[in-house]
């Protein structure tokens, strides 16, 4: 089996020209959005599997992150725009929207957007992380949860306020799924 990651819909048509793919791993969450548009549709029409990464957005989502804060010494977040000054503020104020989702289900932030993830269509595998068996805990608890359409619609609205790249301008310039 043959796999790519962060590539775009170009390389993934060539590449399937060659061989067959079987998954693209890429970043996909409730404010990684960008495949959307041109990636997610080339892997369905080719019948390639998505495994999503980032799922929680780095623990911007789930993280303990509060407005003013600042990533610490050697954590790689610090280059990337979503978690810095105005850009970390304005995407606290969207996880804070999560959070009322997640409140009113009885759910955790993290599994409220797991569950978006899975939402999201049965080509897509979300990829969780987790350092501890409770976080592994909480993730798997996400299966158990199925968002319905109002809450679902509400979580679309968030994308479009994103603020910040995912990686810092240097980095992006370098990822085919970006496009340039």
């Amino acid at each position: 089996f043959i796999g790519l990651s962060e590539v775009g819909p170009e390389t993934i048509r060539r590449a399937a020209a060659v061989h067959p793919i079987a998954d693209l791993q890429i970043e996909y969450s409730l404010i990684s959005r960008g495949i959307e548009s041109s990636i997610l549709p080339t892997c369905r029409a080719l019948g390639i599997g998505l495994t999503a990464y980032g799922v929680l957005s780095r623990g911007l989502i789930s993280g303990p992150w509060q407005a003013g804060a600042q990533a610490g010494r050697g954590d790689f977040r610090a280059s990337i725009p979503r978690f810095q000054g105005e850009n970390l503020e304005k995407n606290l104020a969207l996880v804070e929207e999560i959070k009322r989702i997640a409140h009113a289900r009885g759910a955790t932030v993290a599994q409220v957007a797991i569950a978006w993830a899975l939402s999201r269509g049965d080509d897509i595998v979300p990829l969780i992380g987790a350092r501890r068996r409770d976080r592994l805990a909480e993730s798997l608890g996400a299966l158990a949860l199925t968002l319905d359409r109002e809450e679902l619609s509400a979580l679309e609205n968030l994308a479009s306020s994103v603020s910040g790249a995912r990686y810092a301008q240097a980095q992006m310039a370098h990822l085919d799924s970006e496009g340039r």
